[in-house]
């Protein structure tokens, strides 16, 4: 073999990213975004512990993709598949995401993976609080097997800290960041003759998985107690989940049909930020939300509800209003103020959007992590030198 034909020595540190699945929703949209933007540094390999998903498709081409088929609950079979793949591809770092991929925890210490990172990234319905105590218990059992523990939002950290019981020293937190560029510059009336809608209507709108932590249900509600006083605003929520059937059933038994539209899962969720005037997000529980700070970037006001680190992100009274969670009369009443307000609209609408730029650019975030790999590898080195 001539020397013209051998393949060039890529020296790149490899990442192993573990994530429930591809699908879309915030956490993979951070993955994907991280991934996209640290490649010149670092070989990522993306395991997937069920499927894949739509999300693979925004990845850059050469990024690796493997699905584990886990299914719900206990799958030893697929632990150990989740080792065999480690070993094999003898990654530098390993970074789990959420309870749905903890076992890559015990797997990657197993695998003799050097480093351990694990993010908490927010909550599902079934623990919204994050005060299940066999998650926990694990969780603090398994604190030793971890590098580092990473938390998107200050709130997370607390709870990881004073809940939870993993020493400070060990908790990082990196807020998420917006790709700006993909936000904020298309015009308001073409993005609503995309989506069919009036351009003398007044919309309010939301972004996400219809599932019931993101409480769609009580923004449909809220929004049918103003409907009457509001005659030009409309409702449109973009996403697709379990929740679907019910909220179509909901929307018709309130007599919103034509005042709530179900847009479903988007590609183009600039353009549909694009065509709001108000973004709500109403969750019962957040981690930190990305649809939220899509939402600023694109210069918008937001009402959404205190919890989890949507507080550090929305400045109430400057860039959007905050609300108690499962509280339709004051979500109602904040989203009512804002449609009575249309220069009040402008004036939190521009501030939001410097916010984001300001304190919450994809290039921070990304920063961040790249320099949390670059400081776990470079005190291997100084151990090893």
């Amino acid at each position: 073999m001539t020397a013209a034909r051998l393949r060039p020595v890529d020296e790149r540190p490899v990442i192993v990213h573990a994530v429930h699945s591809l699908a879309v929703g915030g956490l993979e949209n951070g993955v994907v975004n991280l991934v996209n933007a640290t490649e010149p540094m670092f070989r990522h390999v993306i395991v997937c512990m069920t499927t894949e998903g739509p999300m693979r498709e925004r990845l850059r081409p050469g990024v690796e993709v493997l699905a584990l088929g886990k299914r719900p609950g206990h799958d030893l079979p697929a632990f150990v598949r989740l080792v065999r793949t480690l070993r094999r591809i003898r990654p530098a770092v390993v970074h789990s995401r959420n309870w749905a991929a903890f076992d890559a925890v015990p797997a990657a210490r197993l695998a003799r993976v050097p480093f351990v990172v694990h993010g908490e990234h927010g909550r599902e319905m079934s623990d919204p609080h994050g005060r299940m105590g066999r998650r926990n218990r694990a969780r603090r059992t398994l604190a030793p097997l971890v590098s580092r523990f990473v938390t998107v939002s200050e709130d997370l950290r607390r709870w990881l800290v004073e809940v939870v019981g993993v020493p400070p020293h060990k908790v990082t937190t990196i807020q998420n960041g917006v790709d700006l560029s993909r936000f904020g510059h298309l015009e308001r009336y073409p993005a609503r003759l995309r989506l069919e809608l009036s351009g003398d209507s007044v919309v309010v709108g939301t972004v996400g998985r219809l599932d019931p932590v993101k409480d769609q249900a009580g923004l449909i509600r809220a929004f049918a107690t103003l409907a009457p006083s509001h005659p030009e605003a409309v409702l449109v929520i973009a996403g697709d989940g379990p929740c679907r059937p019910a909220l179509t059933r909901l929307i018709e038994d309130l007599g919103m049909a034509s005042r709530v539209h179900l847009l479903g899962a988007r590609p183009d969720v600039p353009a549909v930020l694009a065509a709001m005037d108000l973004f709500v997000l109403p969750s019962i529980a957040e981690g930190i939300s990305n649809t939220i700070l899509e939402a600023m970037a694109s210069g918008l006001p937001v009402v959404a509800t205190r919890v989890g680190g949507n507080p550090e992100l929305v400045e109430h009274g400057v860039g959007g209003a905050l609300v108690p969670a499962q509280e339709p009369a004051a979500l109602a009443a904040a989203m009512a103020a804002y449609l009575d307000e249309p220069g009040i609209r402008a004036l939190h609408g521009k501030s939001s959007r410097q916010r984001a730029a300001e304190r919450f650019g994809l290039e921070r975030m990304c920063s961040a992590y790249a320099g949390l790999y670059r400081d776990l590898l470079a005190g291997a080195a100084v151990r090893s030198a």
